[in-house]
């Protein structure tokens, strides 16, 4: 491939990876003006599902005719409403790692769904990703007793996250015949419907409010928002689609770097050296699976 050939399509993947990882910081704003993270989610993402449908209303025909893509739907609704709640509420730097497990929970379900046989290399990649995660979440200051497990809300939407990712790309992988265009609906309409009603019901429980009235604040910063998920999306589509699929998870990497700066120079994020070493490990094991 030329220098021309790989730099646009890096360009386009890195700007995706750029979106999600600062993504933590608007979300903020827009609870911080009254707007709950699932609210926000299931009204961007709404806000997106209307503008493929514009752009290309035989998506939802290609959408119900594959029914696998339902399972997509599932996925990515939980993987954004999770994700998205998470940064919002918790430690940045911490949430990334922890939903940057994927390549373990990946190794499962492609063995599942794909029938990929468990080779050397990939249960190499789970237990890096899994020493990872014991030193991500062992407890600060208590003994070899303490378990590593999850310890709040912000790190269970994190692993769960991490889970239903890898879900996603399994299904995007298994169903990667289908129209582009079916597949990002697929995703968007995920987004919008397991945020609403997540939203909604929780919102019915007491434990969510309301959104807010409306107000040109937080109405335009949404807009904004679902106007950056979009081209994120076509500009993943697009470099995705030029480049090997090994240079692609490489550059979708990034994420974790954007979102660990980002979170660190704002102070919705520390780094500690336990930290570092466990995020290390879950990082080379994607890169491991980038190798893969």
């Amino acid at each position: 491939m030329t220098r021309h050939a790989v730099l646009w399509p890096a360009l386009a993947l890195s700007f995706n990876a750029f979106t999600w990882g600062v993504s933590w910081w608007p979300f903020r704003q827009l609870q911080a003006a009254g707007l709950h993270p699932l609210w926000a989610t299931a009204l961007i993402y709404t806000a997106t599902v209307l503008a493929i449908t514009l752009w290309r209303p035989v998506a939802w025909r290609d959408l119900w005719r594959a029914r696998p893509l339902w399972v997509l739907v599932l996925a990515a609704g939980i993987t954004n409403a999770t994700f998205n709640w998470a940064v919002t509420i918790g430690d940045v730097v911490r949430i990334v790692l922890l939903f940057y497990l994927m390549p373990l929970w990946a190794v499962l379900l492609a063995r599942v769904l794909l029938h990929e046989p468990l080779t050397p290399l990939a249960l190499l990649r789970v237990v890096l990703a899994l020493a990872g995660a014991a030193i991500v979440l062992w407890p600060a200051g208590q003994g070899p007793a303490a378990l590593p497990v999850p310890r709040n809300l912000p790190e269970w939407l994190a692993v769960l996250g991490g889970f239903s990712f890898a879900l996603n790309n399994v299904m995007l992988r298994r169903e990667a015949h289908r129209p582009e265009a079916a597949r990002a609906l697929a995703m968007f309409l995920g987004g919008a419907v397991v945020a609403g009603v997540l939203a909604t019901g929780l919102t019915l429980q007491g434990s969510v409010p309301l959104p807010p009235p409306l107000a040109p604040g937080w109405v335009l910063g949404a807009l904004a928002l679902a106007l950056a998920f979009l081209v994120g999306n076509l500009a993943l589509q697009y470099g995705a689609a030029r480049l090997p699929a090994n240079i692609t998870a490489v550059v979708m990497i990034s994420e974790v770097l954007f979102a660990s700066l980002s979170a660190v120079l704002l102070g919705a994020g520390s780094v500690t050296p336990a930290l570092l070493l466990g995020g290390a490990l879950i990082i080379g094991a994607s890169l491991l699976a980038a190798r893969g």
